[in-house]
């Protein structure tokens, strides 16, 4: 999952929940990541060799694994319509979300920026589980009303035969999305619940860090405890609602594991966020930095450059103009054989394909951009001239100073 080109790390490369986008449904764009198809994989199968043979042995194989594919992407299309109302909401209270992206634990909305107030994060957090909850009522209302005139001449032994495949996969996805909504409104930072948790925190003490602080830890309690439970299924316990099993364990450990990381990583990033208030990129870019030619070869640039400093990237003037970022990587894109006869022009990464920001604009949002984007370094770009590198490092640096 590496660009296209292979040059700088400048340019955006894929996360664990980055995706490759597919679409744009309302100004949003939709993103899957490759931990999908574990998912999908396991409800299909899930549901083609098990729940629905075991419901329906008179289907043939094709039917019941067609309408076990069709019930893994109904699923994740209702976690898409989830994800999508928080986008909606989220846009329309000025919170800008431009991605969403599926992927093995669900969906997540990339919000641009913490909302502004306690209010707009309520809006924007219960509307998730309401949607989730209500497909969920609707699919087993209409699943219900197909299935009761078949049910009404059917024994107790032959009911599940005689409802059709239709009312079958609205019966599924039903319940399953109200576990959804429930789950999604536990009070477990970052769950939709745990922002439900943060947004009354925070319109009670008015303190966002200090809300964030208190709704993390509460997510962390929930995490060790999904953790705990798993470990007691892999010894064979059967926990009420959850089950059994190693594989439900190892899935609960995995799920508490995922919920703990983003607890403490999401409260990280509002405390450095509110750290870097008012602080803009002019106060903590790099402005030393060694700039290139772009008609210099890639052999002067290993040699005399990349060799001679501990410069990650070198910023490429055309008189006074940025064009471009070359760094070790981009090198790689000619043989050795070809160093003295090719240009830094011809390997770097174009100043057009390159994220970069105004002096003027927010620290905080260099940092989340940086951590967005798995990049090392953004060029500070005033006018199309070259001010100076934001690096992670500094931004770090920066905090240690004021901390």
């Amino acid at each position: 999952m590496k660009p296209s080109s292979p040059a700088l790390k400048n340019r955006p490369r894929r996360q664990a929940i980055g995706g490759v986008r597919i679409g744009r449904v309302l100004g949003v764009d939709l993103a899957v990541d490759w931990s999908l198809l574990i998912i999908f994989a396991l409800i299909a199968i899930s549901l083609g060799a098990g729940v629905l043979p075991a419901w329906h042995p008179e289907w043939s194989g094709w039917l019941t694994w067609l309408i076990a594919l069709a019930a893994s992407v109904l699923f994740f299309g209702s976690v898409f319509l989830h994800e999508l109302s928080h986008a909606v909401v989220a846009n329309r209270l000025g919170i800008p979300v431009h991605r969403i992206t599926l992927f093995i634990f669900g969906g997540m909305a990339h919000m641009e920026s913490e909302p502004p107030s306690a209010r707009s994060e309520l809006a924007m957090a219960i509307v998730g589980p309401i949607t989730s909850i209500v497909i969920g009522v609707v699919a087993t209302f209409i699943g219900a009303a197909m299935a009761s005139g078949a049910l009404s001449a059917a024994t107790v032994e032959t009911a599940a035969s005689h409802v059709g495949p239709v009312a079958t996969l609205l019966l599924w996805l039903g319940p399953i999305n109200l576990l959804l909504g429930v789950f999604n409104l536990i009070p477990g930072f970052p769950l939709d619940g745990g922002r439900v948790l943060r947004s009354i925190l925070w319109g009670a003490t008015g303190d966002l860090v200090k809300a964030t602080r208190w709704a993390a830890n509460v997510g962390r309690g929930f995490a060790w405890l999904l953790i705990a439970l798993g470990v007691l299924m892999l010894f064979g316990a059967t926990v009420p609602i959850l089950g059994g099993g190693v594989v439900s364990g190892l899935w609960l450990i995995l799920i508490g594991w995922f919920l703990n990381n983003a607890a403490r990583v999401s409260y990280e990033q509002v405390v450095m966020s509110e750290a870097l208030e008012n602080v803009v990129v002019a106060d903590i870019m790099r402005t030393r930095t060694i700039a290139v030619d772009p008609h210099m070869t890639v052999d002067e640039l290993v040699r005399d450059y990349i060799m001679r400093t501990d410069q990650r990237a070198f910023p490429v003037i055309d008189g006074d103009r940025l064009v471009g970022l070359v760094c070790l990587e981009d090198t790689r894109r000619a043989s050795h054989r070809e160093w003295r006869n090719v240009t830094v022009a011809q390997v770097m990464t174009p100043a057009t394909k390159l994220v970069t920001m105004a002096p003027n604009d927010e620290a905080a949002s260099a940092l989340k951009t940086l951590a967005d984007r798995e990049v090392n370094q953004i060029p500070v770009v005033d006018g199309g001239r070259l001010c100076g590198l934001v690096r992670r490092e500094d931004v770090m640096k920066w905090l240690a100073v004021r901390g």
